[in-house]
Order: structure tokens, then C-alpha cells, then sequence
């Protein structure tokens, strides 16, 4: 690792270090895969911040192996990265990885997803409201019935967080009887073929009696139409999150009903931001919007969450007013739809 020796390496509204300082860093960035669109946009927008502060960027794709990971993560140190952006393919088993970079005194940002380590700085957007977010969109267009949760992959505790902000939404009207979780299934990996063959055995085992699907993101409520149009079953309820392109499309077509939108842009340039901020010398305390926040373990991480927003077929021009999704993307096989015309 590099040794600098800075002094003042913020920029106070911001909390990042000057061009100047930032000339000699290099941040590392591991990611659990690139299986899920939105991670390039991701990516696009790290190496944007870390260019704009004159840092260095480099990555290594784990391709969904936990063990890959840790190697990888030992490369990155190895080439002497000044801080580390991790993308935790299993978070309970990036422990080492966390352990062998701040021996080194290299900084780590947990990315998006939850590293129970007070020595990480953890930036996510608030997962636990966007499964309420899921939940209100569903409920409203389908106040009764039978439901599906179909959640993300069981070792991501963003699985968890969002799966905890769906039942809060849903919990009174289980209580009147007026919906009824009928099935629920992880979703290893997060992977779309997993969540279809997921949903194809709840349907058989429910003779498709099947209401409205709470799907924890984009790529799973994709799997999960999958196997609902094989039924002939297009156009019931299902949630999902991320803004995929393929999901806001979905959304006008009228085949998935809300897609919880976190700007991944905002949040990559937040990422290369605050890990330049991190390895100029800056304390987690002191990164522009961080707050203690106490992790469901009782572990006390530093952590700055982003808002995110429930995009419908209401609302879908806040994407293409943010230049988000081309309205060729958006509007594909639709018709009728007041923001396509």
C-alpha cells in the first residue's frame, strides 16, 4: 500500500480529497458479479468519481464465487489498492478479506450490501423502505388475495432487510384476512432462473392460484413473469426494484407493476467519493452524510443510505426526465401508454 502522508484531504460539502491530493491513490473495487444489469451503471459511475478526483481505478469480478472473491480481494491489496469498494458476494464470509485489508491499513466501503464490520463504512440506499415501497405498489393494485414473496439470495442481508419492510406494509392486512402469503422462497444468488423455477413449483403446488408476486428485485420479478406468462397469468401484481431497463419496460407493458428505482449513478459516484475521502485519511465519522447506524447483529457501522423511488406506470417520467432509460427502451411493444405517445 501506498504510503501518503496527507494533510487536510476533505473537501468539506463534499468529503472527498482534492485532485491534487488524490493524484497517487488507487481504489480497488470487487465485484460478486456482473450478472445484474444495473452493476455497469454502477461501475460507470465509480470510475467517473475516481477520475474526476484524479484516482486510479481497479476491479476484479468474483463471477458469483465466494472463494474467487477473497482471492481476489488479496490481489487488489497485493497491488497495493489505498482503499477497497466491495460488492460482498456472501457477506458473513468476506470477513478475512476485511481483516487482511485493514492489517494493511486499507479502508473498505461495503457496497450496497451489508458487512457486519464496525471497520467498514457501509453505503447502501434503505433497503428496508424500498421492501415497503414493493409492498405499498402491490397491495394498492391488489388489495386482496393470495400473495408470493419471492426474496433475493440468502446470503445478501439486504434479503432480509427488504423482506422485513414488506411484511411491515403487508402485516394489517394479513391481520383482516384480506391477503394470504401463501408460499415464499429465497432466491439463490439473486439469479432470474432461479426465481422462475421458484415460481413455476409455487404455482404447480397452488394450481396457480396466485393473486399478486412481491419479487425483491428486478432480475427475480423478471424470472417470476417469466413463468406467470407460461401460465397465461401476464399482468398480475409483481414488484421488483433496481430500474432495470428490461423491468421499466416491463412496468409499461403492464406486466410488473412497480420497479423501486435506486439511481445507481448516485450511488457509484457517492462510492469512488467517499473511498478517495477514506484513503486520503478521512475517519468513516466524518464522510459527508454519515450517521451510526446499529446493523441488526448490534454491530455500530458508519453508513450513509440513499432514498430511493418507486417508479409505476404513473410515474414514468421521472426515468426519462433523469435520462435514465431512452424512450425507444422504455416504450418497446407498447401502446397506449401516455408517456410512450
Amino acid at each position: 500500500m501506498k504510503k501518503l502522508m496527507l494533510a487536510t484531504v476533505a473537501i468539506a460539502s463534499l468529503g472527498v480529497a482534492s485532485n491534487a491530493l488524490a493524484a497517487d491513490l488507487t481504489v480497488g473495487v470487487s465485484w460478486s458479479n456482473f450478472q445484474e444489469e444495473r452493476w455497469k451503471t454502477d461501475e460507470a459511475a465509480i470510475k467517473a468519481a475516481l477520475e474526476a478526483a484524479g484516482a486510479e481505478y481497479i476491479s476484479a469480478d468474483a463471477q458469483a464465487s465466494t472463494a474467487k472473491q477473497l482471492s481476489d480481494i488479496e490481489s487488489l491489496i497485493a497491488r497495493g489498492v489505498d482503499a477497497l469498494i466491495i460488492l460482498a458476494q456472501d457477506a458473513s464470509a468476506v470477513g478475512p478479506a476485511v481483516d487482511a485489508a485493514t492489517d494493511e491499513g486499507i479502508p473498505v466501503v461495503a457496497y450496497d450490501r451489508l458487512i457486519e464490520d464496525a471497520r467498514t463504512f457501509y453505503l447502501t440506499f434503505d433497503n428496508v423502505e424500498v421492501g415497503r415501497m414493493q409492498a405499498r405498489a402491490v397491495l394498492a393494485a391488489q388489495p386482496k388475495g393470495n400473495y408470493v414473496m419471492i426474496k433475493g439470495s440468502p446470503t445478501d442481508p439486504n434479503a432480509d432487510f427488504l423482506r422485513g419492510g414488506q411484511q411491515e406494509v403487508l402485516q394489517a392486512a394479513i391481520d383482516a384476512g384480506d391477503i394470504t402469503i401463501v408460499d415464499e422462497a429465497y432466491t439463490d444468488g439473486w439469479v432470474p432462473a432461479n426465481a422462475q423455477r421458484n415460481m413455476e413449483q409455487i404455482l404447480t403446488a397452488n394450481d396457480n392460484n396466485v393473486d399478486a408476486v412481491v419479487a425483491s428485485n428486478d432480475g427475480t420479478a423478471g424470472g417470476v413473469v417469466a413463468a406467470l406468462t407460461a401460465q397465461g397469468m401476464e399482468g398480475i401484481p409483481v414488484s421488483g426494484q433496481d430500474g432495470d431497463h428490461a423491468a421499466l419496460n416491463r412496468v409499461a407493458l403492464g406486466t410488473q407493476t412497480v420497479s423501486v428505482w435506486k439511481d445507481a449513478r448516485e450511488l457509484g459516484k457517492a462510492a469512488g467519493e467517499i473511498a478517495v475521502a477514506l484513503a486520503g485519511g478521512a475517519d468513516l465519522a466524518d464522510v459527508d452524510g454519515s450517521q451510526a447506524w446499529t446493523s441488526p447483529s448490534g454491530t455500530e457501522i458508519q453508513a450513509k443510505f440513499l432514498a430511493p423511488v418507486p417508479i409505476t406506470a404513473d410515474n414514468l417520467n421521472v426515468v426519462l426526465d433523469a435520462g435514465w432509460i431512452s424512450k425507444d427502451a422504455l416504450c418497446v411493444g407498447t401502446s397506449g401508454v401516455a408517456v410512450c405517445e
